[in-house]
């Protein structure tokens, strides 16, 4: 769970819905620290092959705000930042590392 502004966001919600996207291959959301909310969740996004060229940061994030829209999530839920990357952090049993990505992307 992400704490942003005394509002409750489930990371795992968010990480359902940008896995929805056709060019995400893996995703995971955590909380960075923010000087006015507290918190603000940022994703990080694993595209599947040959996607990198046609998928951007600002189209994955305008994918969170078709789904703000329709009320699914509330609006301070669509993460302020959206990160492309190459892997994301595994634990030695292969689950995301959400410890380890917040001290990445701190």
């Amino acid at each position: 769970m992400i704490k942003t502004g005394g509002e409750w966001i489930s990371s795992l919600a968010l990480e359902d819905l940008i896995s929805r996207h056709p060019a995400v291959s893996e995703a995971a959301v955590i909380g960075v620290p923010d000087p006015k909310w507290g918190e603000r969740p940022m994703a990080l996004v694993v595209l599947k092959p040959g996607a990198e060229k046609e998928t951007s940061p600002e189209d994955l994030k305008a994918f969170f705000v078709k789904f703000a829209e329709a009320g699914v999530i509330p609006k301070y839920g669509v993460p302020d930042r959206v990160n492309i990357i190459g892997t994301i952090a595994k634990t030695s049993v292969g689950k995301i590392n959400k410890k380890q990505l917040r001290i990445d992307y701190k």
